[in-house]
């Protein structure tokens, strides 16, 4: 099915009423958001303390220099194309500006201000340059500035926060709605329940309802903390140590942001920026996640031989009782991916499986979705989105920078030249900036500035727009498992009161097939059948040996075989993720050797 939507003659993406969207982007969504980001979300308030009289003003300042251009939108929009700016304009511009600083501030942290600020300042600056630098330009005036941020279309009210007003509050409104009617309960409760005997079931039970946590919460950090309180106690009665349990859960709580259908808030913009359907980026994910997954899952069939752990008996009923009962939390999930499928909008589709949730949870008495209830998950979706806006509307700054000054340009034009346009060194080089990038600034974030400056890089060699895009998503994502702050990890580590570097280190460990897989969109045509795209046959013949890769990385960091195998291993991984023919027979003959040496090994060794 061809899920893709024309382009539009003009290179800024404004969303049409078929989505049920905003037609342009405008100050409105911002508007509903900044006053309670700088009001509200006070930096050192305790839980429960009222706002200051300086909180109050900057909100009311806050919607003054967005009520402003409202006044005369039409008027407001034609000096966006071009015309000369006011004086009024040029203050709420820079007044804007500054409170959009302070509220990323106070809601995801100094540093993106502090990058945002750097950006500005170099288009500000940006003559004062040695004239031989390729990063030069001639510099921005203030009313050049203000008329790329405020007044155009790929500033504050670009893409990124259009995308935030259209989807990404729907999609966490929905998951509020679903989380009050008990199904993060029920899913919990179905993955204890699902896996009960072997030595392996707690490590698999808790990977499983991190699946199924990841379609409520789209935060890694949110879905490990929610998962750790429960499962924690039953990996420590199973024998797991602190550490490996904090890395089973920072590592399923990190899949919420990989796993269809409700995938982190980057994958609406690659929809979006794309000019693809959100259903064709769940089809994209799909495969990915499998193999994600299935990492995970080798890692802990390992461990729980290496750990010598033991099942753990869980109370709670059968597999199908819970789905007699309970079953229904899937509808609205399953409907979701439906109607897309029908050619739905994401719009539509979310809007309707909210309210199917939200009948349905008058099926179980003990979480009606009553006046109270329906009030904490609107409470609960608002709280989730206010960083989500903030950043969405900051990246327009650097966004707006990049694009004014052609800075997206030269960086990518550097990039290739460092790499003698080498592709090997290109996407490793890629991969590690994007890290970088997230180590600093929340995810969506580091996603928006990798795809304008990265991303071109990436397809000036060669490499398709879904596969670049794919390959930055799954890095700026990996960063909440990346040391040095790993915050999906530290997380993991608090709840099990394990070592922090020792979890991050293993939370590392069990996600590493989805540090290597991405590589594979990129370095060879064969790629693209990871995200579903070609043949079906070789979709699923390169399925196959991306499958049979992952055993190999489990193997390779599993504690069991030897120093050799482990070594042969990981070479056969990284040969059969070339996914050509030449590479795969030697991945699958390396491979064989190392599981050769493995058995003579184990059958050497006196019982």
């Amino acid at each position: 099915m061809d899920t893709a939507r024309p382009n539009t003659p003009d290179d800024t993406l404004v969303l049409d009423r078929t989505t049920g969207a905003a037609e342009e982007p405008g100050p409105a969504p911002l508007g509903d958001t900044l006053p309670v980001e700088v009001g509200a979300e006070g930096p050192v308030r305790r839980k429960g303390e009222w706002p200051t009289v300086g909180d109050w003003l900057l909100a009311l300042a806050s919607l003054a220099v967005l009520v402003y251009p409202l006044a005369d939108i039409e008027s407001f929009r034609d000096r966006g194309s071009g015309a000369a700016l006011s004086e009024l304009d040029v203050i709420a511009g820079i007044g804007l500006t500054l409170l959009l600083l302070e509220a990323v501030r106070r809601t995801v942290g100094a540093v993106l201000s502090i990058i945002c600020a750097i950006f500005l300042a170099y288009a500000y600056y940006g003559a004062m340059l040695p004239v031989d630098w390729t990063i030069g330009h001639r510099g921005l005036d203030l009313d050049q500035i203000v008329s790329q941020l405020y007044t155009g279309t790929e500033g504050f009210f670009g893409v990124p926060l259009q995308v935030a007003a259209s989807y990404i509050i729907l999609f966490t409104v929905y998951g509020a709605v679903l989380d009050y009617s008990g199904a993060s309960r029920f899913f919990i409760d179905l993955s204890f329940s699902a896996f009960r005997r072997s030595r392996a079931a707690p490590g698999r039970t808790v990977t499983t309802a991190g699946f199924l946590l990841g379609t409520v919460s789209g935060s890694g950090v949110a879905t490990t903390v929610s998962l750790g309180s429960v499962a924690w106690p039953v990996l420590r009665r199973a024998g797991y140590p602190r550490e490996p349990a904090g890395g089973i859960l920072a590592a399923a709580g990190i899949g919420a942001i990989l796993s269809p259908p409700t995938l982190g808030a980057a994958a609406f913009i690659i929809a979006e920026v794309m000019r693809v359907s959100y259903l064709q980026v769940l089809i994209y994910a799909t495969i990915p996640t499998i193999l994600y997954y299935l990492g995970i899952l080798l890692a802990i069939e390992i461990d729980s031989r290496r750990f010598g752990t033991h099942a753990v008996r869980v109370d709670t009923p059968g597999v199908g009782r819970l789905l007699l009962r309970f079953g229904y939390h899937f509808s609205s999930l399953i409907l979701i991916v439906v109607l897309m499928a029908m050619d739905r909008s994401a719009f539509q589709s979310v809007v309707i499986a909210t309210a199917v949730a939200f009948a349905l949870s008058f099926l179980d008495p003990a979480h009606r979705m009553g006046p109270r209830r329906i009030g904490r998950a609107l409470a609960k979706g608002t709280l989730e989105v206010l960083p989500v806006t903030a950043v969405c509307a900051a990246a327009g700054i650097i966004v707006g920078v990049i694009t004014q000054t052609g800075l997206g340009l030269n960086l990518s034009s550097i990039i290739v030249d460092f790499a003698a346009g080498n592709l090997i060194l290109t996407t490793v080089m890629a991969a590690v900036a994007v890290m970088l990038l997230g180590l600093a600034v929340p995810v969506t974030a580091s996603f928006i500035i990798a795809a304008v400056i990265i991303a071109p890089a990436l397809t000036a060699l060669g490499v398709g727009q879904a596969e670049a895009y794919m390959f930055i998503f799954y890095y700026a994502v990996l960063s909440e498992v990346s040391p040095p702050t790993a915050l999906s990890a530290v997380a993991a580590s608090a709840i099990t009161g394990g070592n922090t570097y020792r979890t991050m280190m293993m939370t590392w460990r069990y996600t590493l097939p989805a540090f290597l897989v991405p590589f594979a969109f990129v370095l060879t045509p064969h790629g693209q059948a990871l995200l579903g795209q070609g043949p079906f046959g070789t979709v699923l013949a390169m399925t196959a040996v991306s499958a049979v890769a992952v055993a190999a990385l489990a193997m390779a960091t599993g504690g069991l075989a030897g120093a050799p195998e482990r070594l042969l291993a990981a070479v056969a991984a990284v040969l059969l993720l070339f996914l050509e023919p030449v590479p795969i027979v030697a991945g699958l003959a390396v491979l064989a050797v190392a599981a050769a040496v493995h058995l003579i090994r184990r059958r050497s060794v006196p019982a």
